[in-house]
């Protein structure tokens, strides 16, 4: 009977390990640089050139660095929960309403964000669609964009490189 024991007692704690190790989240926490010539950039707007994940848990702390044409930085810290809860905050006098969702099944993390601006005909909202992967071999933090004004639609992607810790 023992003989028998041992090894389905092996063959199930293999089993509920792999269980555990494969329902964690890939850490996306660090300090990411953009790289510009592997990424695709949006046209006419800041680019996203700088973000400080700490991914802890449920909660996603990020701070945002965009730059203009001009290399002014305009920098702005959101913290979101990974169920789809919806996080509002002010950024520039600018309302921004923003829910991430964690996909155990693609290993990404997706970002929706409305901010609404003052266009030339009054309230408008650019609304932004992020999926975001890390590559842990490469070292690379990948953002694919999707955003949408009523001027129209752009795409593209961003590729972070050189995760420092955050502290």
């Amino acid at each position: 009977m023992k003989k028998v024991l041992l090894p389905l007692s092996l063959i199930a704690f293999i089993f509920v390990s792999s269980l555990s190790v494969s329902g964690q989240k890939t850490d996306l926490s660090g300090i990411w640089n953009l790289d510009r010539q592997k990424s695709v950039l949006p046209e006419y707007m800041p680019v996203l050139v700088k973000i400080t994940v700490i991914l802890k848990g449920d909660s996603l702390l990020t701070q945002r660095v965009y730059a203009g044409g001009d290399g002014e930085e305009f920098p702005f810290t959101e913290n979101l929960t990974l169920d789809g809860t919806e996080n509002k905050i002010t950024i520039f006098d600018m309302p921004r309403k923003t829910k991430a969702i964690w996909s155990e099944q693609n290993n990404t993390m997706n970002l929706e964000s409305t901010t609404t601006y003052n266009g030339s005909n009054g309230a408008e909202d650019f609304v932004s669609n992020e999926t975001w992967k890390v590559d842990k071999t490469a070292n690379t933090l990948t953002i694919n964009f999707k955003n949408k004004t009523s001027g129209g639609e752009s795409e593209g992607y961003f590729i972070f490189t050189g995760a420092e810790k955050a502290k």
